[in-house]
């Protein structure tokens, strides 16, 4: 069996281009050295065989696709498909990942402007997207084929500020694609004033970014607050960003793709069902169409496929960044927040898990009533002391099966309000629940937990760490090709 290297493109693309630091490829290099990442040599067709590998694979090895049927570009997918590989990506131990989201919220680093960028070395004029693009079709009840890693630029041009953000990206007929976006997003709002003034509004879809843009553009800032600020502060130095070519935008130099173009609020294509985090299709109607001028890309672009639907990838990438936000919030009305977790298990968006560190009576309400406000699709809370991990479900199940009893530690709130991804609203609308999974005194008189002595512990993990590096450098890495 071959050993698993780094994607030769990673590794010609780095050496010749002195920015691609801010790149995916470092990453997906040091997955390769890990032992994280599968290539596929064989023929996959972008109609459910790229889903499927992906579903398949959901928690396991970043996957590349160096083969995909009818298209010259590989893709890859599930590159961050844990907390953890979250963590890997940004640079950051698990452990510091949120404080690190949190600080660059509130410290952002302007962009720079260079003069040339990897992602314009192939230049197509007014491009068939379907032709040029290696999308897939990925579930059966839907009507066509997705970006679905595309983070979308835009710039208000009477006050300058910019957006970045999510959405996926429907293709259509030649240079057009459906942008899903819901009317409350901040670039449906800025569309709807572009057109009040008697423009379309300029974008630019870049799809193949590094890790701390992903994150940065699932952020809920407010309006004008620009997310690429919040990407250089989790890089530490500002991101590298190149003007486009036919709009006035700038993107960052070192991504995959980007394709330029103009978004019209009053073009409507009819999006029917459309998968969502929940792991179901939402009827979402239409959406606003956006056409493409101009293609750009590397010579040798990956393209990043992120696996709709109930996948880790989906729900983490938005999760994590709506965690950090959350934690910010918490603080800001002071509670005493350790952390903040919005995991899989709940959707990447419904359930949150909150730990408090010393606290009073009523904080954890306190802190129900924050998070409610601050994002209407969290339903479910549960707050814990700060000896439970809020990411690690068996520790929330534990302390919501010891800690909490139901007829005092339930709080249910009929009515809130709620997104239209929300599976089981009514009418915009849907229950809330709060869980008080703390500690109390007058519950027992000794929360003493049954464990071996922490200097002991600490020793014994050591010790499993290398047994365990041992044992993966003996087998060798996983093989290349299936």
């Amino acid at each position: 069996m071959s050993p698993l290297h780094a994607p030769a493109a990673a590794t010609s693309s780095t050496d010749r281009n002195p920015d691609d630091a801010q790149s995916m490829r470092p990453f997906i290099a040091a997955l390769a050295q890990r032992g994280e990442l599968l290539r596929v040599g064989e023929p996959v067709d972008p109609q459910f065989e790229i889903s499927a590998w992906l579903a398949q694979l959901a928690e396991g090895p970043a996957v590349q696709f160096d083969n995909v049927t009818g298209h010259a570009q590989p893709a890859i997918g599930n590159l961050l498909n844990s907390v953890e590989r979250i963590a890997l990506g940004l640079g950051i131990s698990r452990t510091d990942m949120q404080q690190r989201i949190v600080s660059a919220i509130e410290h952002g680093i302007a962009p720079q402007r260079v003069t040339h960028g990897a992602c314009q070395e192939t230049v197509i004029h007014t491009p068939d997207l379907r032709r040029e693009v290696p999308a897939p079709l990925f579930f059966p009840g839907e009507t066509g084929p997705y970006i679905t890693a595309g983070v979308i630029f835009t710039r208000d041009s009477r006050t300058g500020k910019g957006n970045v953000s999510f959405a996926r990206v429907k293709l259509l007929d030649g240079n057009r694609g459906m942008v899903g976006i819901a009317p409350n997003h901040h670039l449906a709002v800025m569309a709807r004033e572009a057109k009040a003034r008697g423009e379309t509004l300029p974008i630019a879809v870049t799809v193949g970014n590094h890790p701390a843009v992903l994150i940065a553009a699932a952020l809920y800032l407010r309006l004008g607050d620009d997310e690429l600020d919040c990407a250089g502060a989790l890089l530490g130095e500002p991101v590298r960003t190149v003007a486009c070519k036919t709009i006035p935008l700038d993107v960052p130099a070192a991504c995959e793709w980007v394709l330029e173009g103009t978004l019209d609020i009053d073009e409507q294509h009819d999006e029917k069902l459309v998968s969502e985090f929940h792991g179901m299709y939402e009827p979402y109607g239409s959406g606003p169409v956006a056409t493409f001028h101009c293609l750009t890309r590397r010579h040798d672009a990956l393209i990043q496929i992120i696996e709709p639907g109930y996948y880790p990838e989906h729900t983490l990438i938005g999760g994590v960044a709506i965690a950090a936000g959350l934690a910010r919030t918490l603080r800001a009305v002071a509670i005493p927040v350790r952390e903040v977790a919005v995991g899989h298990g709940g959707c990447g968006r419904l359930n949150a898990v909150v730990s408090l560190s010393t606290h009073r009576a009523g904080d954890a309400q306190k802190a129900m009533f924050a998070l409610w406000g601050s994002v209407n699709l969290i339903k479910n809370i549960t707050v814990v002391d700060d000896d439970v991990d809020p990411w690690n479900a068996s520790q929330v199940e534990w302390a919501v099966a010891t800690r909490m009893r139901p007829d005092r530690d339930m709080l249910v709130i009929p009515g809130g309000r709620t997104d239209r991804s929300e599976p089981i609203k009514q009418d915009g609308v849907a229950t809330k629940l709060g869980l008080n999974a703390t500690r109390r005194a007058c519950d027992r008189p000794d929360w003493t937990r049954a464990v071996p002595p922490p200097d002991v512990m600490e020793t014994v993990a050591q010790r499993i760490a290398a047994h365990l590096d041992a044992d993966r450098l003996g087998a060798g890495q996983p093989t290349a090709n299936r």
